[in-house]
């Protein structure tokens, strides 16, 4: 199906808010997103991962890096520390994909 903005229809949580963090990382290069829905990182920097998104997108998490927020490539990131082993399955909502 032609998800329009969307880049996945679900995703996965550490909780149904989709507000606790899951996990967080160091970033293994330096990262520009196309658009303001990504969020750009340096080398070295923390990133913190809130969801994953699942299915047609699988390669794109959502999290921050200091006070901005958006997606990233998971295969940029080198996880340091786990918050939660829980794993929710969520639809998307067309909120997740617009710029703030």
């Amino acid at each position: 199906p032609d998800l329009g903005r969307r880049f996945a229809e679900r995703k996965r949580c550490a909780d149904t808010e989709c507000s606790m963090l899951m996990c967080r990382g160091k970033a293994m290069q330096d990262f520009k997103g196309p658009d303001c829905r990504f969020v750009n990182f340096k080398k070295g920097e923390a990133v913190y991962v809130y969801y994953k998104l699942i299915g047609k997108s699988t390669e794109l998490w959502a999290g921050s890096v200091g006070s901005d927020f958006g997606y990233f490539p998971k295969d940029l990131l080198e996880i340091n520390h786990n918050y939660s082993n829980e794993e929710l399955e969520m639809p998307t909502e067309e909120t997740d994909f617009v710029c703030f």
